[in-house]
């Protein structure tokens, strides 16, 4: 297993817990897609395991080490990557000083030579390299936003709801990106709303209920039932 959560509890404040003994595991090399209702912990736990937030109890390995509390800047170098929510880059600055921001860990020689290999993936991003990011439509500052990540090479790639507010078109291109990486060995943990789309490009599911596991599935198998809106609206699941 790549992420190991063995009951975790986090969460904002110590009157405000969101995960509540979360168990569950990602494996090397796949997509593993967190579904469920608004506050049911996914992207808490996408932050937990980035290190944003402290978990209280329980524990969380990568590769079997015990990673638990370990803050962003360390978790970087353990090679994990975070693409949050929403837009996160620097609108006045150009692409290219937008990478190579996101490359500021790395000896200027490797950010040099990872930047052209980055760009290879997106061409559409290569073209504007020289253009203000705030220029560039809602998919090319996501696909800059997964680019400026992969510059680390990371081995797990967090990424919290990639589709908002792209175009289905758009949406399936970055899932795709997405598939492309996990085959490459990257392991991918995405939280995303457009659960159709996602379980198609996915490997597993896994359905959150107030920050709990409440189902692991495959993703194929999931998309094929017939009380996928609920689950993913919330309500009792049966196992």
């Amino acid at each position: 297993m790549a992420i190991e959560f063995r009951q975790v509890v986090a969460g904002y404040s110590p009157t405000l817990t969101i995960l509540n003994e979360l168990t569950f595991d990602a494996r090397d090399g796949e997509i593993t897609l967190l579904i469920g209702p608004n506050g049911a912990g996914k992207s808490t736990a996408l932050k937990t395991l980035f290190g944003l937030l402290v978990p209280r109890s329980g524990e969380i390995r990568m590769e079997g080490k015990p990673i638990s509390g370990t803050p962003p800047r360390a978790m970087l170098d353990h090679g994990v990557a975070f693409v949050p929510q929403g837009r996160n880059l620097f609108g006045s600055l150009s692409v290219l000083h937008n990478l190579e921001l996101g490359g500021i860990t790395l000896p200027v020689k490797t950010l040099r030579e990872r930047i052209p290999e980055v760009l290879e993936r997106f061409p559409r991003i290569k073209e504007r390299l020289h253009n203000q990011a705030s220029t560039l439509s809602g998919g090319e500052q996501k696909q800059l936003e997964v680019g400026r990540a992969l510059l680390l090479r990371p081995r797990v790639l967090l990424i919290d709801e990639p589709s908002i507010g792209l175009s289905p078109i758009i949406s399936r291109e970055v899932f795709r990106l997405l598939r492309t990486l996990a085959d490459g060995g990257t392991t991918v943990l995405m939280v995303e709303q457009n659960v159709r789309s996602a379980l198609s490009f996915a490997d597993r599911a896994l359905v959150l209920e107030m920050g709990r596991l409440a189902l692991d599935r495959p993703a194929g198998e999931l998309l094929k039932d017939p009380n996928l809106n609920r689950l993913f609206l919330g309500g009792s699941v049966a196992h």
